[in-house]
């Protein structure tokens, strides 16, 4: 659930087992990737990605530019895909009052004339955390409704999706969850089918652990999942994690130099280790 990013800023912990929240440690197992980010003298800000997955042999890519009038709190962004897609989104922050957040993003694709927009709002206290999207469609707007408050630790939260073309809610999802310094508890029902629970702990400075359970209503079968991230040292650390599938995860992640940083994952099938199939993951992303 992706309510489950605030109202205090808190990452998912259910993210950590799927590798999202060991941050860096992984990239998508079978991929050769390649990331710059740069700025210039001006502010403008450059993302540049590339990609090419092993077994497909498709290559992909995407250029990014963003500046921000920070007097004005506003945020432009133009995004292109090798897939010949245009982006274009505008972002007004703090201005109407404090803590809103409202964005127009817009998207076209000059080969099939398609095009599709979103109205994004958010609005954050120190508490709370509320946001409404719109998806535009001529048939009839879908909407995307998320709230999420916290006290003292404990945290609760609501995600909702309401498509008005065919008049119905089709999604429906419940979180409630407890965060300290060192520790984070995280359990979920979604669509009153999928019930699942996370812990995370922070053992120490250089070790941190996860364990995710998931359960779906009609099935006999429990998932899980155990991921764990040591920091060998201030520019190098492993990560690994294992599922139920006896599929295993490995990644390795190396700051070669200020603005450089290596990426190396593994993903292996426990099964059919003599079979094959295992795939690997290279990554480079560079920032100036």
């Amino acid at each position: 659930m992706q309510i489950w990013e605030n109202p205090q800023r808190t990452s998912s912990i259910r993210d950590m087992v799927t590798g999202s929240k060991i941050k860096g440690s992984f990239i998508s197992f079978g991929l050769v990737k390649l990331d710059v980010k740069t700025k210039s003298s001006s502010g403008v800000e450059f993302k540049t990605s590339g990609s090419s997955n092993v077994d497909t042999s498709k290559v992909t890519g995407t250029l990014e530019t963003k500046y921000k009038w920070a007097e004005y709190g506003l945020t432009f962004t133009e995004k292109w895909t090798t897939e010949n897609t245009l982006g274009t989104e505008i972002c007004v922050e703090d201005q109407i009052t404090k803590g809103l957040k409202l964005t127009c993003d817009t998207t076209f694709s000059p080969n099939t004339g398609k095009k599709s927009g979103k109205v994004k709002t958010a609005y954050k206290r120190e508490y709370v955390n509320v946001g409404v999207d719109v998806d535009l469609d001529f048939a009839g707007p879908t909407i995307h409704g998320a709230a999420v408050a916290g006290y003292e630790g404990w945290l609760a939260g609501y995600q909702m999706t309401f498509d008005s073309a065919k008049s119905k809610m089709t999604q429906s999802n419940f979180a409630v969850g407890y965060k300290t310094g060192d520790f984070q508890l995280h359990t979920n029902i979604n669509d009153g089918a999928e019930f699942g629970g996370s812990i995370y702990q922070k053992v120490n400075d250089q070790l941190e652990t996860a364990v995710n359970l998931a359960w779906t209503a009609g099935s006999n079968g429990t998932r899980f999942g155990i991921a764990a991230k040591y920091q060998l040292d201030s520019s190098a650390s492993i990560s690994a994690k294992v599922n139920n599938a006896s599929l295993v995860g490995i990644g390795y992640t190396q700051t070669l130099r200020p603005g450089m940083k290596l990426i190396l994952s593994a993903l292996v099938d426990g099964k059919n280790i003599n079979a094959g199939g295992h795939k690997l993951g290279l990554g480079l992303e560079l920032e100036a």
